[in-house]
């Protein structure tokens, strides 16, 4: 627990902001902010904010997938309440308004240069520990975002933290608070254990009650909302082989490539460096004396291996090997290129120190032969024409399906087949262009699902755009008794273990606080803490808010039910009140109690501002 409060009370705001940010807009729907449209029919109203169908719609499809994604594969959506989802969208959207006015009415806001700064360090956005503009492009666009729609999200976002952190900053504890909480968190207690496995096969379920299930939560079982789409795709690939280069510009490119090349210079030196101990004159002093015995005829690498200060050359004689043009000190390049060769320039200082350079040799440059560049050059020249066809292409692509009643004379003017998927629901599809969620939103929206057009393009990646159209719309319907029968026979058979598990230990509890129970396994722990490993979650949350027992010799008793339908008997045998905490576990305790205590207020603020709006529901 103690590392938890750790945690959890440090850098929270931050982690908000920037940690968690990705996660929070892939996952909670608030993105449909941005995918209104002008016509949609409006689902509330804020303090005279709208908030639309559409975005209420987009919400309701990330909630339902941010689900299937937290219960896995095997789950049947078809379980899911359709209203409560659109109750929880809609609260997390008035939400949402509530505290984006409040934040504004408070006077909060923040400059561009900060909002780059959040996008700059946010580490999704990062390769290698640094900002990269093509993952950025990559990471928002899965999430369905332009540049500008993102730093607009990001903007409401960090004025909302602003908010939480003038709030949740000013949260603050007594000592007695802290006290009171470090004792409850440093006790022990001591207990023992009786485990009643569930066993679901054994019970009796019959078809009468799996029928009498069936018919009270019909409206449970229902096939997902599914789409079949038809879809044009646009590859930039497939250019390349209509494109030609000629053999003139293929020389042009080459001549211009070589003349790139530069020459490789050997270079030597003596460093002596200018530091706290050496001051600039002193160091400049010693160069000068380096110089005299150069020109009396000493050798350049013996001095160099005696005097020089640079660790990686002095062994070698000064030794710096081949080098070309910007890997040198601008000033040490200077003076190395106006060099002749086997001469010493005069001193030259740079920001290491005085140095001494002696030319050792020049190297040509390598050209390559054009027969060897001819397929580099040619794939370049290429790319930029495969580049503008591919532009002009979409834009064709964009405005036929656009004109069109159908993807067919699109197809037919850019010579691409029209493609037809799988069914998928507003979750998506396993893999492929089902499962990118720009093409999940478009295909479940009310231009393309309701109006029956078709789609924008839509890039799936930087080479790829399609267009989509809805081919079938599957329909929510009663899925038969047949299809979900075995599902309801499990969850009732692991319902009635559970029912006579509970029975049964009930009666348990029942004698052994009358004296009776007779002699029973018990499994005896000691001295075990809130956080106690090896101990399911649940039964330590039991445990310790049982009561404490009146005597050594007459324990409490209290029983839990585990998610797999097994139930456990406690019996509390004692107490034992911690240790007194030191100043180092007080302090963090404070940090976890304050920053708690900020979040109620935060919350409480938050209840204040839905008391006093004015929210009108559809």
């Amino acid at each position: 627990m103690l590392q938890n409060i750790r945690d959890n009370s440090q850098g929270w705001i931050a982690k908000t902001i920037i940690g968690v940010i990705i996660a929070l807009m892939a996952l909670t729907g608030f993105d449909a902010i941005f995918q209104a449209t002008t016509n949609s029919q409006d689902a509330a109203k804020v303090n005279g904010d709208t908030i639309s169908q559409n975005e209420l719609s987009q919400a309701v499809d990330m909630q339902r997938r941010q689900l299937m994604q937290q219960l896995g594969r095997d789950f049947d959506p078809a379980m899911l309440d359709e209203k409560m989802l659109r109750e929880a969208a809609l609260k997390g959207l008035i939400d949402r308004t509530l505290l984006l006015q409040g934040a504004q009415d408070a006077g909060f806001a923040f400059s561009e240069s900060a909002l780059d700064q959040v996008i700059l360090q946010t580490p999704e956005f990062q390769v290698d520990g640094k900002f990269s503009a093509e993952r950025f492009d990559q990471v928002i666009r899965q999430m369905g975002y332009g540049r500008l729609q993102f730093r607009e999200m990001l903007a409401q976002e960090m004025l909302i933290g602003q908010l939480r952190t003038g709030l949740a900053g000013s949260g603050f504890v007594t000592d007695s608070q802290v006290d009171a909480f470090a004792r409850l968190e440093k006790q022990t207690r001591d207990f023992a254990s009786l485990t009643f496995k569930a066993d679901p096969a054994a019970a009796k379920v019959t078809d009468e009650a799996v029928k009498a299930h069936y018919d009270e939560h019909a409206k449970e079982f229902m096939s997902p909302d599914q789409v079949v789409i038809d879809y044009l795709e646009l590859k930039k690939s497939a250019f390349f082989d209509q494109v030609s280069v000629k053999d003139e510009e293929l020389q042009a490119l080459y001549q211009k490539e070589i003349a790139n090349l530069a020459e490789q210079r050997r270079a030597a030196h003596i460093l002596i460096e200018v530091n706290d101990k050496v001051n600039e004159a002193q160091a400049k002093a010693r160069i000068e004396e380096i110089q005299q015995r150069l020109e009396k005829g000493e050798d350049f690498a013996a001095l160099a291996k005696e005097f020089s200060q640079d660790p990686g050359s002095a062994t070698k004689g000064g030794d710096l090997g081949y080098a070309g043009p910007g890997v040198y000190d601008p000033v040490f390049e200077t003076a190395l290129y106006a060099l002749q060769n086997d001469k010493v320039s005069a001193p030259v200082r740079s920001d290491y120190g005085w140095h001494l350079i002696k030319l050792l040799g020049v190297q040509a440059p390598d050209v390559p032969s054009f027969a060897s560049l001819k397929d580099k050059l040619t794939r370049d020249l290429k790319t930029q024409q495969v580049e503008q066809r591919f532009v002009e292409a979409t834009k064709q692509l964009e405005d036929s399906a656009f004109e069109a009643a159908d993807l067919a004379q699109p197809a037919q003017e850019l010579g691409l087949k029209v493609q037809t998927s799988e069914p998928f629901g507003r979750d998506g599809g396993p893999e492929g262009v089902t499962a990118n969620r720009a093409v999940i939103q478009a295909a479940f929206s009310d231009e393309v699902l309701s109006e029956g057009s078709n789609s924008a393009g839509i890039e799936l990646d930087p080479e790829t755009i399609v267009v989509v159209r809805v081919k079938e719309h599957r329909k929510p319907a009663q899925l038969p008794l047949d299809a979900v029968a075995t599902s309801i026979r499990a969850q009732l058979a692991k319902e009635q273990a559970s029912k006579a598990l509970n029975e049964k230990a009930e009666t348990l509890i029942k004698d052994l606080r009358e004296g009776k129970g007779g002699n029973q396994d018990w499994n005896v722990q000691e001295a075990v803490m809130r956080g106690q490993e090896g101990i399911d979650p649940a039964v330590l949350q039991a445990l310790f808010r049982m009561a404490r027992p009146e005597a050594k010799d007459k324990p409490t008793y209290a029983s839990v039910t585990l998610r797999d339908g097994s139930v456990v008997a406690l019996r509390l045998n004692g107490v034992n009140d911690g240790s007194t905490a030191s100043e180092e576990e007080k302090g963090q305790y404070r940090r976890f109690l304050a920053s708690r205590a900020g979040q109620q207020d935060f919350t409480a603020y938050r209840k204040s501002l839905e008391t006093k709006a004015d929210i009108t529901r559809y």
